[in-house]
């Protein structure tokens, strides 16, 4: 029989908070994905690890005869992790674009943990960013989670940033640039481009496509994705589709960025990582979310906006 570190690591969560709520808070986990792993465990083992009732959580005899053994058995694989990578292996942590500023919880988790490496890495997206995470070439990545397969989400554990409004990037001749803000249903005039023919922003293609289907606009055709700044620019010139944007993205030469309103779409980025990765940048990364978060009021959701149901539940869970 073969028990996952995750699913003892979970077990020990919950054994030590005896509350599945404060256990998943702890973990970084969804509630759901927590629960489902303490099922997982009790039906390989045969028994169950834990009381539940409405009010309180209680250690079977069989998980208070676990524990201690499942305390022992993470510190050991913590401790085989830790000789064969080393203590000074550095984070990485991908910032999807290059060419744009540093996302503030990395900025803000070097100044946290000074003696720690982090290193930037630019894979262009998250759905990228989660191949190379689940090759073992990347560590931590940004974007939208909800966007990603489910079987890939099975294997990753997210934490909500921020939400974020989303805008259009068009040529600065364009009809739409002369407005200082853009109505969904002056949109729909326009084939809305949501990057389709790129594999590695699958993520942001599913959220265009879930705010055409919720408002009624046209998609342009996938094309090959533009790379870099200076192709972006080219690249609107010569198609003229507005593309789905973040607010306040900037440094595309010939193009502007303009709001979308009535309601305001927003999108939802998250810090992403491996099941079970455990690395005091990671730790660093985490508590920077978590202050800026507080701060910055980043999962403030405004009046009358709109977002994917999907994402919607990851910021309530």
């Amino acid at each position: 029989m073969d028990l996952h570190p995750r699913l003892l690591r979970v077990f020990v969560a919950v054994a030590e908070e005896l509350h599945f709520g404060r256990a998943a808070t702890r973990l970084f986990l969804a509630q759901q994905a927590l629960s489902r792993d303490v099922r997982s465990l009790e039906n390989r083992l045969g028994t169950p690890l834990f009381v539940r009732s409405t009010r309180r959580v209680e250690l079977t005899p069989a998980g208070a005869r676990l524990l201690p053994a499942a305390r022992r058995l993470l510190a050991l694989h913590d401790e085989v992790v830790a000789d064969v990578l080393g203590d000074d292996r550095p984070l990485l942590v991908d910032v999807n674009m290059q060419g744009h500023e540093l996302p503030e919880p990395l900025v803000r988790a070097r100044e946290l943990a000074p003696g720690v490496e982090m290193l930037a890495r630019f894979h262009g997206g998250l759905a990228a960013g989660a191949a190379a995470m689940l090759d073992g070439r990347l560590d931590v990545s940004f974007g939208r989670f909800a966007g990603l397969p489910a079987d890939v989400r099975a294997r990753l554990s997210q934490i909500p940033v921020r939400l974020h409004p989303l805008a259009v990037l068009v040529p600065d001749d364009h009809p739409l640039a002369g407005s200082a803000e853009v109505p969904l249903a002056a949109l729909a005039g326009f084939p809305l481009d949501v990057m389709a023919g790129n594999p590695g922003t699958r993520e942001w293609t599913d959220l265009g496509e879930r705010l055409a289907a919720a408002f009624g606009l046209r998609l342009a055709r996938p094309h090959a994705p533009p790379v870099g700044a200076g192709e972006m620019g080219h690249y609107l010139r010569r198609h003229r589709e507005p593309v789905l944007a973040t607010e306040g993205i900037g440094g595309i030469p010939g193009a502007v960025t303009r709001p979308l309103t009535e309601p305001v779409p927003l999108g939802l980025k998250n810090l992403v990582h491996p099941r079970g990765l455990r690395h005091p940048g990671l730790a660093a990364l985490l508590a920077a979310v978590a202050e800026l978060g507080r701060a910055r009021d980043w999962l403030r959701r405004p009046p009358g906006s709109w977002l994917p149901e999907a994402d919607e539940a990851l910021v309530s869970a």
